[in-house]
């Protein structure tokens, strides 16, 4: 995993921790059971619990081919993060000017994460459903007022995530909660990935097979170690708690049937399709 230097507001550098190993891990289910495992080619190792609650391996294995896989997160509080690219600002809204001084934080109900094999839903009276690409991390251990130098320590791996937004609602509700957080919104998956240089990872979005998004996570105004500082100061995350992103450049509308793929350097890929409530 390569050294990169981090500057958040002042001049402050950061490094990544080279001694993290890659791995992958999973949640899946099978016959009715839901469990984490680690994934090694096709086959996926059983774990006792949540690998960053040290779950160890169980010892039983199962094919890839033989389960549904599940969202690779299981967390109490799932953390966003809005106007977070600057692209997304001046394409999306129109904000050209970046006057950003604090995150844009926000949270969802975690009720609103499905997995990689699920369709995200558009509710009755949503006309203006948009996809965002997003990356999240997984937080491995408690954290409270965690020291900006220290925040990588708390990070135990990274994920995709697509952050269905209504944009109706998002305009004309005075919070978002049900305009991000809705049943079925959004997809996380398919692997959490640990031993990633997250603050140097291509991100890419196709709706329908066709570009439509693309940016490095070099470019988050925030990136996750401040956010872990910054969100750690006011509420204590716990292991398993996420923090998204934010997205970049613009966003489009979908229409029930259409899918929207999202491609993470190290990860793979996210793809969901939107289907509509009945």
């Amino acid at each position: 995993m390569k050294l990169k230097s981090i500057l958040v507001g002042a001049t402050m550098a950061l490094t990544i921790s080279a001694s993290a190993s890659a791995a992958n891990y999973v949640r899946y289910e099978q016959n009715g059971t839901t469990s984490w495992g680690e994934i090694v080619g096709s086959t996926i190792h059983q774990l006792r619990a949540a690998p960053y609650l040290d779950g160890t391996r169980t010892g039983s294995s199962v094919q890839r081919a033989d389960v549904t896989l599940k969202a690779p997160v299981d967390p109490k509080l799932s953390f966003m993060t809005a106007f977070n690219y600057s692209s997304h600002k001046k394409e999306t809204f129109g904000i050209t000017q970046d006057t950003t001084k604090k995150p844009g934080l926000f949270t969802v109900p975690v009720g609103s994460i499905i997995g990689p094999e699920d369709a995200m839903v558009r509710p009755k009276g949503a006309t203006n459903f948009h996809y965002e690409a997003e990356m999240v991390v997984v937080i491995g251990k408690r954290a409270e007022n965690v020291a900006l130098e220290d925040a990588s320590d708390y990070i135990f791996g990274v994920t995709i995530g697509n952050d269905g937004s209504e944009r109706d609602w998002q305009a004309n509700d005075i919070q978002w909660t049900r305009a991000k957080g809705s049943r079925d919104f959004n997809p996380v998956g398919p692997h959490l990935v640990t031993g990633l240089d997250y603050t140097d990872l291509d991100i890419e979005g196709r709706h329908n097979g066709v570009k439509s998004q693309g940016a490095n996570s070099s470019g988050m105004i925030f990136n996750f170690n401040y956010m872990v500082h910054y969100i750690s100061q006011y509420f204590t995350l716990e292991p398993g708690d996420v923090i998204w992103s934010g997205t970049m450049g613009d966003t489009g509308p979908m229409q029930p049937g259409d899918t929207y793929e999202i491609t993470v350097e190290g990860i793979g890929s996210l793809k969901n399709r939107l289907v509509q409530e009945k």
